[in-house]
């Protein structure tokens, strides 16, 4: 789903002044100010390596082959340990549910940007819509995207009244049942049982968001997404062929090869910190392009605010905290030093 640059959308009004007159949201207008102090280092001269994600068929938890099924649970526990990061194959979700998601967010996006920006889409929340980063002092804390970022308590409507809403609530559906397999081996891996995330976790304490990355005109300066660990248990992708997802081991940047016939799965802050810091969450970011846009989906598995992070093995590595006090300390740290802190700050 290619685009031209941005730049090539905003035409000069009659009055004489520029408005963007398409779908994209006006980054280069705002954020103008921020590119006459360009970063002295480029991201874009990194030498970062190609990387195939540890593949996982899933089907193997469902064998009837103890061997296999076990072999499956290892090599899950494996990829979550030493990467943080893996691929999953025979999932259990439908082709048709992809494809006519992906048509949905297509639409989505390409509504007026005045609209996506002022009025409610469909039944998403007045301030779903987001575009680039408010709190932005310098081009190193901007992200070059647009998202719908959509909480899944406000799908539980007994009767959706629009495609869009009928797919996300699916879509959504099958994810939540996914997560909860996955919990279960992850937990099982640790010794115990995935009850407690799951009574935790349920569908409406998590949250899908949709993402679409226009095109940049300063690629090597300007992320996509901001380097970041996510602050949830496990984060579950959907993407394109587009490169662009970067992740950071042994202290090196490394890039996923896109594959979008497969979905992504990441652990979260609060994985990390249940598993004494056995499982890893993993610094990522998205690298913005030139002349491509780049969609993907999320699918955040989250729990309730109320809930107590803990880890039962001693001596513990991290405090015990609610997820409502981490989200907190996060916000903080992002509006005082344009960054996140994240688990360094609950150290024991």
């Amino acid at each position: 789903m290619g685009s031209k640059g941005e730049e090539q959308h905003i035409k000069a009004g009659t009055d004489g002044r520029t408005s963007v007159m398409d779908f994209n949201p006006p980054l280069i207008a705002t954020y103008q100010r921020l590119f006459h102090c360009l970063p002295t280092y480029s991201h874009a001269a990194e030498a970062v390596e190609e990387c195939d994600l540890p593949l996982i068929d899933l089907s193997g938890l469902l064998s009837r082959c103890e061997l296999e099924a076990e072999q499956c649970k290892q090599d899950i526990i494996g990829a979550a340990t030493e990467w943080g990061f893996f691929q999953i194959v025979n999932h259990g979700i439908s082709n048709s549910i992809f494809a006519r998601l992906r048509a949905e967010q297509l639409k989505l996006f390409r509504q007026p940007f005045h609209k996506k920006a002022n009025e409610k889409l469909i039944e998403f929340s007045s301030d779903s819509y987001r575009w680039g980063t408010p709190t932005a002092a310098c081009l190193n804390q901007l992200s070059w995207l647009e998202s719908y970022h959509i909480p899944l308590s406000s799908t539980s409507k007994p009767q959706p009244t629009s495609a869009s809403w009928c797919v996300i609530e699916e879509f959504s559906s099958a994810m939540s049942q996914l997560a909860d397999q996955l919990i279960d081996t992850l937990a099982e891996g640790l010794g115990c049982e995935g009850t407690y995330i799951k009574e935790n976790c349920k569908r409406n304490t998590c949250y899908l968001r949709l993402n679409r990355y226009p095109p940049c005109p300063l690629p090597g300066e300007v992320f996509g997404l901001v380097p970041h660990t996510d602050s949830d248990f496990l984060t579950i992708v959907c993407q394109d062929k587009v490169t662009g997802l970067q992740l950071k081991k042994g202290g090196r940047w490394f890039t996923v090869k896109p594959n979008p016939n497969t979905l992504i799965v990441n652990v979260g802050d609060l994985f990390q910190a249940w598993s004494n810091g056995l499982y890893k969450s993993v610094e990522h970011r998205v690298m913005s392009n030139p002349h491509e846009e780049r969609f993907s989906v999320a699918y955040f598995v989250c729990p309730s605010n109320e809930t107590i992070i803990q880890s039962n093995v001693q001596p513990a590595v991290y405090g015990k905290f609610s997820f409502g006090e981490y989200r907190r300390q996060v916000q903080q740290d992002v509006r005082l030093t344009g960054q996140k802190v994240g688990l360094a700050r609950f150290l024991a």
